[in-house]
């Protein structure tokens, strides 16, 4: 069942990151991975790119587990949030009803994915600080170094993308741009969007045996070359370096992958110019067989990218 909304759902907003490495982490995502930030507020950091308009884009928390601890979506209007809210009561997934909110946006609705990942829709939300004005007034913030520019995407796992699909449609009315469809039957990943961007979060196949689990967390630079002179930066830093610099087979984007110190998989991406502009876009189908060629230029894929994630698997 697909539930058809229109665009209630405007862009994702800010994704919350568990660290049992906290100091370590922010130092990492503030000093190295070039983000700002806007606050501290007890066992929370509200982290935010240079061009990211919201207070902020990533809240840092510590906690005894790494992981996601929820991802949140802001809506195109106050009657949009009440829609969406109307349809996911309707639609049957667990809930967790209103949560108060916290330093970056107001009053959130909160529900779950089948697979544990935690949700939240908000419309009030809080701004980037003024006290780091650009001179480019049409900028949030102004930015030193190559630091990523705004936030991009989630990557989650699941046992069952075809369920979690279900569930993106009905409750954030995702539309899905493409996917991968295996040998046996079973979707291996679909890639989703509210709105013209290629894709704002990808759901891939779970290989452990985990629940609600993180595959990464992403930010978007310029242009290639940010990613580049980052992959030094990261070799200076000491910071674990997976994958990449190289190209994605899907979506096309231009990657690199690090684990940040908690083990959380982080990812620089530069997609170009790359939009989905047709109202009656069909989505993309790649196969098990394209899939194992590997990479856009390539790249082999390592077996690391397909069995770690956070929280490790028991």
């Amino acid at each position: 069942m697909t539930v058809e909304l229109g665009n209630d759902v405007a862009h994702l907003g800010h994704v919350e990151l568990l660290t049992d490495q906290f100091e370590a982490s922010l130092a990492f995502f503030t000093q190295v991975y070039g983000l700002k930030l806007s606050a501290l507020d007890g066992s929370s950091a509200y982290l935010r790119a240079w061009d990211d308009y919201e207070f902020c884009t990533l809240k840092l928390t510590s906690s005894p587990q790494t992981g996601v601890g929820h991802i949140g979506y802001r809506v195109a209007s106050k009657a949009a949030l009440d829609r969406r809210v109307a349809a996911i009561n309707a639609a049957g997934y667990k809930v967790h009803g209103w949560h108060d909110g916290d330093e970056s946006h107001g009053s959130a609705f909160r529900f779950e994915s089948p697979f544990g990942h935690l949700f939240e829709l908000y419309w009030d939300t809080n701004r980037a600080p003024s006290d780091d004005p650009s001179a480019l007034k049409n900028t949030a913030s102004r930015f030193t170094g190559v630091p990523p520019r705004r936030i991009d995407h989630v990557n989650l796992l699941s046992s069952d993308v075809a369920e979690f699909r279900r569930f993106m449609e009905i409750c954030l009315g995702s539309r899905v741009t493409e996917m991968i469809k295996l040998n046996n039957g079973r979707l291996g990943g679909c890639w989703f969007t509210v709105n013209n961007k290629s894709y704002d979060l990808a759901c891939t196949e779970e290989h452990g045996k985990g629940q609600g689990r993180l595959h990464h967390l992403t930010y978007a630079t310029d242009q290639r070359e940010d990613i580049l002179r980052a992959a030094d930066l990261f070799l200076e830093a000491g910071v674990h370096i997976e994958t990449g610099p190289h190209k994605h087979a899907i979506q096309g984007t231009f990657f690199l992958y690090v684990w940040e110190p908690a083990g959380n998989r982080v990812e620089l991406a530069n997609a170009g110019a790359r939009l989905i502009l047709a109202p009656d876009w069909e989505p993309v189908v790649w196969t098990e067989e394209e899939r194992k060629k590997g990479q856009a230029w390539g790249l082999k894929t390592i077996e690391s990218f397909h069995t770690h994630g956070t929280p490790p698997a028991k």
